[in-house]
């Protein structure tokens, strides 16, 4: 099935807190934020410039990218048809889920090869601002 993305400004990053953290004020602002509660962390995921320096383990540099949807839950295979391509070419990869598509993280380093790899499965890669 193709797929249409839309790359978003900006560079962003993957951040871990302590599980019992409080939801960070430093999330607030443009772009995809998420925040994800488990057991042994507080996953924050949102534009890597509003992530302070010190105190915060950060994974940086990472291009967002968002599958348009919506897709019904009952879909298969839409996720699977955009990583396949990315991870069998030895890309990495960081996929967040939301109600109506899904988002998908790729480094800026390896942004262009993506898009090639994309492109060539069949998916479009478009750009948008804010």
């Amino acid at each position: 099935m193709p797929v249409t993305l839309q790359q978003w400004d900006g560079l962003y990053a993957v951040a871990q807190l302590p599980p019992d953290a409080p939801f960070p004020g430093w999330i607030t602002g443009p772009g995809m934020v998420t925040l994800t509660r488990a057991d042994d962390e507080l996953s924050v995921v949102c534009r890597q410039d509003r992530i302070p320096a010190d105190g915060v383990r950060v994974d940086r540099d990472w291009c967002c990218l968002k599958l348009l949807g919506p897709f019904a839950f009952n879909e298969t295979g839409i996720v699977l048809s955009v990583i396949r391509p990315l991870s069998e070419n030895g890309l990495g990869i960081f996929v967040v889920p939301t109600f109506n598509g899904d988002f998908l993280l790729v480094k800026a380093a390896d942004l262009p090869v993506a898009e090639t790899l994309l492109t060539q499965a069949g998916h479009t890669v478009r750009r948008i601002t804010g």
